[in-house]
């Protein structure tokens, strides 16, 4: 087998670990010796041990002379776990093949160094492409020290989420909401603004809980009730309600009181709405790197006008409201010339049942 052939086996080995690992990356590794494959590990949990050492521990001693195929750059330095480059080392690998340097300043081509300082032959580079766009939201994070941001809606084939009146159930069907709510299970927190929780008093719960799941309100005046379901279904704790010093610091009281973080974020704009930039370099710092907005329309269009969103996910039911005063899924862009209309890129279009989900990237 080639390189690129035992470097896929990684890849694949390291897609188990889709939604666990946040804020950290994915990872695969395989250890070869007189040609096959005897030991496999991935990176299964932020916190728990690396891809490399997951593999190394199967076989011990086995491991001298072996070749180790990691998707990308070992660690080299002390975090929730010890250095994997150590590890290598003590176990006396002949050979590593790295897929990809690690973009962390922190390690980026320090780890090959020191393995090849040790005796260590190293290879990089193989299959790169996939593996950095695997990896999309951890390179964001590390190197921007903000999230990566999904923006999702459900409309109609018009770009309508509600009537005029603000009816909105069901505009997709079963079969794509059901597909939304797994996709839940990825991230790290989930948005939304003040209105959908008026509106539609959502839980925001995914269909399983691999992990704690943030809860994020942006709510500039504080109007949130304080029997808001999503209060009530979820520990307090996971829950961030950002505001501005227009907030009643008696309604901060009683929401703090019940468990809940309040983050009093600067104001924006004409109408002083949450800044959301500051919002989402908070977020990166308490380890949220991976967030999906779920709505409305106007938080939507002030994250996608703040160059703030990465890629979309936009369901498609086959139904039209044909009216200019339903809300529409996006709004506050307030695009003038057809030139400075936002466009996709690299867009993929699923059929879901009689719906469909268009998902694409801003360029």
């Amino acid at each position: 087998m080639s390189h690129n052939l035992y470097m896929q086996r990684a890849l694949e080995l390291a897609k188990y670990g889709h939604g666990r690992t946040s804020p950290n990356p994915m990872v695969g590794a395989v250890i070869v010796k007189g040609g096959r494959i005897i030991a496999e590990g991935w990176h299964k949990r932020c916190g728990g041990d690396h891809a490399e050492v997951n593999a190394l521990r199967k076989i011990g001693s086995r491991a001298q002379g072996a070749t180790l195929y990691v998707t990308l750059e070992p660690c080299s330095h002390w975090g929730r776990t010890p250095p994997c480059t150590e590890a290598i080392i003590k176990a006396g690998v002949k050979k590593v093949v790295v897929g990809v340097l690690d973009p962390n300043p922190r390690i980026h081509g320090k780890s090959v160094h020191l393995l090849r300082k040790a005796g260590i032959k190293v290879e990089v580079g193989f299959l790169q492409e996939k593996l950095w766009s695997m990896n999309e939201v951890f390179n964001k994070y590390i190197t921007k020290r903000m999230p990566f941001v999904v923006a999702k809606c459900a409309q109609t084939i018009d770009g309508k989420i509600a009537t005029a009146t603000g009816q909105s159930k069901w505009i997709t069907s079963p079969k794509s909401r059901e597909h939304a709510h797994r996709k839940r299970n990825e991230f790290d927190a989930m948005m939304v603004g003040i209105n959908t929780v008026l509106q539609d008093d959502p839980q925001l719960n995914p269909t399983r809980k691999n992990k704690r799941l943030k809860k994020i309100v942006v709510d500039s005046s504080l109007r949130i009730p304080l029997k808001a379901r999503l209060l009530h279904t979820t520990n307090p704790s996971d829950v961030i309600v950002a505001t501005t010093a227009r907030a009643s610091e008696k309604k901060i009281q009683q929401l703090t009181n019940k468990g809940v973080q309040v983050w009093v974020a600067p104001a924006r704009g004409e109408h002083s709405h949450v800044d959301l930039k500051w919002l989402f370099k908070e977020l990166a710092k308490n380890e949220m790197a991976y967030v999906l907005i779920e709505g409305g329309g106007r938080l939507i269009g002030r994250a996608l006008k703040d160059r703030l969103v990465d890629r979309m996910m936009i369901y498609v039911a086959p139904k039209i409201i044909g009216d200019q005063n339903a809300l529409s899924a996006m709004a506050g862009l307030n695009v003038q010339n057809i030139n400075q209309a936002l466009e996709l890129k690299n867009v993929r279009v699923q059929k879901i049942g009689d719906d469909f989900l268009i998902e694409g990237y801003l360029t």
